[in-house]
């Protein structure tokens, strides 16, 4: 892992570009804007199904200030601060202990920042505890711990799904993983 004067030389060398702060030996990551909540609708959600997936997700809130999370609830929210990492360089999400000893997960199963990212993540914050949690535009609720990949880099190739502004942060796996659907290409197939 990179200590915070390796982080803060690779900033001066333009290998990495982050404006928001330091904690320590990691960057630290505000909850920013959209926030996008999600609900459940009516019925199973089909992976494979983008329009099924899409109707999970409420509009985004872009001019957010507070919201009202509550216990088991799911809302997509942007770091305040964008990201770009080099080609050698890759980082893992690590929710802040004081948030989760209350209940609050900052990301659920996908915490690795790829090689090459440059954008603004985006944070899975769920609440697991038992009540309510008040969060604001700004608060600290994670950090990016970064690493050096060794050996020669894969090509960096920016995702078409998540890289960049968006005002839609939900999640794209039917558009990029519905080739894998073995079952109705079997069933249509014969």
């Amino acid at each position: 892992m990179l200590t915070g004067a390796a982080i803060e030389a690779l900033r001066q060398q333009g290998a990495l570009r982050w404006q928001g702060p330091l904690r320590g030996d990691a960057l630290l990551l505000r909850l920013g804007a959209p926030l996008q909540p999600l609900a459940a609708p009516p019925g199973a959600v089909d992976l494979l199904d983008q329009a099924s997936i899409d109707r999970l997700y409420q509009p985004p809130l872009p001019d957010w200030t507070s919201f009202l999370l509550h216990p088991g609830q799911l809302v997509l929210c942007q770091v305040a601060d964008p990201l770009r990492l080099g080609p050698q360089l890759g980082g893992w999400i690590a929710t802040l202990s004081h948030a989760a000893r209350v209940g609050l997960m900052s990301h659920l199963a996908s915490p690795a920042i790829m090689s090459g990212w440059d954008g603004h993540l985006t944070l899975e914050v769920h609440n697991a505890g038992p009540a309510s949690l008040l969060l604001r535009r700004g608060m600290p609720v994670a950090k990016a711990l970064l690493y050096r990949l060794e050996g020669p880099p894969s090509p960096a190739e920016p995702s078409p799904y998540y890289c960049g502004a968006s005002a839609h942060l939900g999640s794209r796996y039917a558009e990029e993983f519905a080739a894998y659907d073995t079952i109705t290409t079997n069933a249509e197939g014969g």
